[in-house]
C-alpha cells in the first residue's frame, strides 16, 4: 500500500519526532523511505549543509529500521518547500507523506508549519501529520496506532477513508472508533421545544443505524470496532472524543458533503487539522 514514502525534514530536532511512525509504517510495508530536505532559492548558501544534515538524518533512520527490509535514501533538493514536496510526490510515485506539524529554525531555513498547510490543500494521497511538540513523547514502544477514530458525517465522500482505515487497523491490529457527532438544529422562532426534541431524536436514531450498518462491514473483515454518537460542535466533539476514548490516531476525509447532521465535513476536517492537539491525524484525499 505504502511502497514510498516521503519524509520532508526542516532541519528542527521537532520534525525528527515523525521517525518512531515512519519506521512502523514502512516496516509494515517494506517501504523505500525518502528522507527529503529542501533549500530556498535565496537561500542557497545552505545546501551544503542540508546535504550533511539529510545525510545524517537518514543514517539515524536506517539504524532504527536496521533488521527490516526498508529501506532510506536522503534527498536534499533546491526551491520553494511546499512546490518541492508536491512535485518530487508527483513524479516520484509517493503513495504517503509524513510530516510534523510544526517545525523551528533549524539548519534548513524554512518552517515545516507553514508548508504543511500549502500541501494539505494540494496534495492527494494520504498524509500523516504528527503533531510535534517540545519535549517529545516517549514513542519508543511499538504499535502506536492501537485505536483509530474515523468521524463520519454520512456523506459517501467521507466513508472514502474506511478502506485506509481497514487496512490500518488490520496492519496495527487496532480498534476502529467510528464517530457521528450531531452538531446544534438551526432554530426558528416557530420551532417548539417538543418539536426540536423529536427531530433529535430521529437524527440521532438514523445517525446510529448509519453507523451500525457501517460497524457491521468493518466487523465483516475481522476487526474490532467501537461506535459513538455525541451532540456538540463537529471538530470539538471529535477532539474530545479522541482525548477520552484514548485515541492514538485520527483518520479524515478532505472533503464531505452537507446531510442530515447540518455540518460540512470539509470545514471540520479543516478545524480538526489544524488543532493543538497531541493525536497524529492521517489525512486522506477524498
Amino acid at each position: 500500500m505504502y511502497e514510498r514514502i516521503l519524509v520532508p525534514l526542516d532541519g528542527s530536532k521537532l520534525a525528527r519526532q515523525v521517525f518512531p511512525y515512519v519506521a512502523e509504517m514502512a516496516s509494515a510495508f517494506s517501504s523505500e523511505v525518502v528522507l527529503v530536505g529542501i533549500c530556498e532559492p535565496e537561500e542557497s548558501e545552505y545546501g551544503q549543509a542540508c546535504r550533511l544534515y539529510i545525510n545524517s538524518e537518514a543514517e539515524q533512520l536506517r539504524d532504527t529500521v536496521a533488521n527490516s527490509s526498508v529501506t532510506v535514501r536522503a534527498v536534499a533538493l533546491m526551491g520553494k518547500p511546499a512546490e518541492v514536496i508536491l512535485d518530487y510526490t508527483g513524479e516520484n510515485d509517493i503513495n504517503l507523506i509524513v510530516m510534523a506539524s510544526h517545525g523551528r529554525s533549524g539548519i534548513t531555513p524554512w518552517s515545516l508549519g507553514s508548508t504543511v498547510n500549502k500541501v494539505l490543500n494540494r496534495v492527494n494521497i494520504p498524509l500523516i501529520l504528527v503533531r510535534a511538540k517540545e519535549p517529545p513523547e516517549d514513542l519508543a514502544k511499538a504499535g502506536l496506532f492501537r485505536r483509530i477514530l474515523v468521524p463520519l458525517d454520512g456523506s459517501t465522500n467521507a466513508e472514502k477513508v474506511l478502506p485506509v482505515a481497514i487496512t490500518e487497523a488490520r496492519l496495527h491490529e487496532a480498534v476502529i472508533v467510528l464517530l457521528r457527532v450531531i452538531a446544534p438544529l438551526r432554530q426558528s422562532l416557530m420551532s417548539s421545544p417538543s418539536v426540536i426534541d423529536q427531530a433529535y431524536q430521529r437524527i440521532e436514531y438514523i445517525a446510529k443505524d448509519y453507523l451500525e450498518k457501517v460497524a457491521a462491514g468493518i466487523k465483516a473483515e475481522g476487526l474490532e470496532v467501537e461506535t459513538v454518537i455525541v451532540h456538540g460542535r463537529p471538530a470539538h466533539c471529535t477532539l474530545e472524543v479522541a482525548q477520552d476514548r484514548a485515541i492514538d490516531l485520527i483518520i479524515i476525509g478532505t472533503h464531505g458533503e452537507t446531510g442530515a447532521l447540518q455540518w460540512r465535513f470539509g470545514s471540520v476536517a479543516n478545524k480538526i487539522i489544524r488543532a493543538e492537539s497531541s493525536i497524529p491525524v492521517l489525512v486522506v484525499s477524498t
